[in-house]
């Protein structure tokens, strides 16, 4: 059986009239859709913020796909520190403990630090303790107690909050004695060997910081602390490796590090004019020739949010 449009032209050229009147009203029909199609000067300013949108997310993959390709190239290629120190020769480091109402988690911050395994006499400790809640008298107690099984620490309270995070450590650095400082947020549970595994990194004299991975102890507790894990480690499994082990610039992430102290002094400082002083004070250092050093497999572990308005806050003062 013929469909119509098997049929239809043989009539068309059978029949004229037949003809003309379906070109009429194709033309007609033309006329009134035509508009619909008709593109203004707001059509095509959507159009170009669109594809010009497109454009940029377009590099952006591209450029996350690179950094997954170099990531499986170098991912087996770790720094190595040019020597060791000696156990007698080990460099006096001071840790940095800035605190802002974290009565929760203080006290394991504290056991964690004082269970280094570093020599005593050449590891000192400051509790710079910017709180208005309890954790003022928490804290307190704490560093006395520790004080009396012979640790050197001290608890640093300002009378006011001027340049916040990096004010504390700033502040903390006017009566430091080591020429190392790790630095450690409240959140972290630092492992006792991390001191011996950084320290040696600073036997070259160009390098001004040694960054570790974080990790998530809580990793695994809902959904929202996964979904977390995979976005930080995006950042620090993937994103920081590859930028350090291509020579690229990458960044002190505020925590579970260690400077040289002299590159933190020649390089500025700790700024108070703005709130990522991490991010400032690491590509000062680089940009005067401090090398920093990534390491991949040493980690810090850390605690994520566990509900999002603890999440909010955090993302907040990140941002």
């Amino acid at each position: 059986m013929l469909t119509v449009a098997h049929t239809l032209p043989a009539l068309l050229w059978e029949d004229p009239l037949l003809a003309k009147y379906v070109e009429e009203a194709v033309a007609k029909t033309a006329e009134n859709i035509s508009p619909l199609y008709r593109l203004d000067a707001f059509d095509w300013t959507v159009l170009t913020v669109y594809f010009a949108l497109l454009f940029v997310l377009s590099l952006y993959g591209a450029y996350r796909i690179k950094q997954v390709v170099e990531f499986w190239r170098y991912r087996k290629i770790g720094p190595r520190p040019a020597a060791t120190f000696a156990d007698g020769e080990l460099p006096r480091v001071t840790v940095q403990l800035p605190l802002f109402n974290e009565v929760y988690v203080v006290e394991r911050l504290l056991a964690a630090v004082t269970a280094f395994d570093y020599p005593r006499e050449r590891l000192e400790i400051q509790v710079l303790d910017d709180s208005t809640d309890e954790t003022r008298d928490t804290a307190a107690r704490a560093v006395e107690r520790y004080r009396a099984e012979g640790f050197r620490i001290s608890y640093v309270q300002r009378d006011d909050r001027t340049g916040f995070k990096a004010g504390a450590l700033e502040n903390g650095l006017k009566t430091a004695t080591g020429e190392l400082v790790a630095i450690f947020d409240a959140d972290f549970v630092p492992k006792p060997d991390c001191l011996r595994k950084l320290i040696h990194f600073f036997t070259d004299p160009l390098v001004g910081c040694a960054q570790m991975r974080w990790s998530h102890i809580n990793g695994s507790y809902n959904l929202l602390t996964r979904l977390q894990t995979i976005l930080l480690d995006g950042h620090f499994v993937i994103e920081q490796t590859v930028r350090n082990r291509t020579g690229g610039f990458f960044n002190f992430n505020g925590t579970a590090g260690v400077w040289r102290r002299r590159a933190i002094e020649l390089s500025g400082g700790w700024q108070h004019d703005t709130l990522t002083e991490d991010t400032d004070l690491s590509f000062r250092a680089q940009l005067m020739g401090w090398r920093f050093v990534y390491l991949l497999d040493e980690d810090a572990p850390s605690e994520v949010p566990v509900e999002i308005n603890a999440f909010k806050a955090q993302q907040r003062r990140w941002a």
